[in-house]
């Protein structure tokens, strides 16, 4: 990973640096907070691991920078990866990275994550986006699906009663530290639904999953 972490930080900080993939300019904390950050749940998470080596499929919700996506794409290349993200720019952007670092097991959709019918044996996660029910709440499946959650040390105080909300319609399947160099403590939440859930309204306007596959 060490060459890839080094090409990475090159590629957004040269070539693709006015685009705001990301912030950090030092390395070192790139490779702790972008890189370690995004694969340490594959490494730490028992639960991660098992449930994605018998999926094979992960869906990374909001990937920005490709945070997790790309690094967990190089870490596993025989697996499939899904990003969804709604900035067209970043998508592109994401993708010629992609192509560049030489990661041929990803496909970048310009959608919203309310707007697809996941309907694949699939693990989601998302990084650095808002509250869990807020995007929980967005999530159309026909099937069982477990969805992950990047969080930050203050989590539990903050969204406290996100997590009632959520406990309703999903159970929580994985509660993780993660020690991250250089950074906070991170917080590895996970939640499978009890049920299939259809939030929208407009089920018959949805985009399934698979048409991109």
């Amino acid at each position: 990973m060490k060459k890839f972490t080094e090409d990475y930080y090159n590629l957004l900080n040269t070539r693709y640096a006015g685009i705001n993939l990301t912030r950090i300019n030092n390395f070192e904390e790139f490779e702790n907070k972008q890189i370690i950050d995004s694969i340490e749940p594959y490494k730490s998470s028992k639960t991660f691991k098992e449930i994605l080596d018998k999926k094979k499929v992960l869906i990374d919700v909001g990937f920005g920078g490709g945070f997790p996506i790309l690094p967990l794409a190089k870490l596993l290349p025989e697996y499939k990866f899904f990003g969804i993200e709604t900035r067209n720019k970043k998508v592109v952007t994401v993708g010629k990275i992609a192509t560049e670092l030489e990661i041929e097991n990803t496909k970048l959709i310009h959608q919203r994550i309310e707007n697809v019918i996941i309907d694949m044996d699939t693990v989601i996660t998302f990084k650095a986006v808002g509250k869990v029910n807020d995007f929980l709440e967005r999530i159309n499946t026909d099937r069982f699906v477990e969805v992950f959650f990047y969080k930050g040390p203050g989590f539990y105080e903050l969204e406290n009663d996100q997590l009632k909300e959520a406990k309703k319609k999903w159970e929580i399947i994985e509660e993780t530290k993660l020690i991250i160099p250089g950074t906070d403590e991170r917080n590895f939440i996970g939640f499978r639904n009890k049920n299939p859930i259809i939030n929208s309204k407009h089920a018959n306007q949805l985009v399934k999953l698979s048409s991109f596959n």
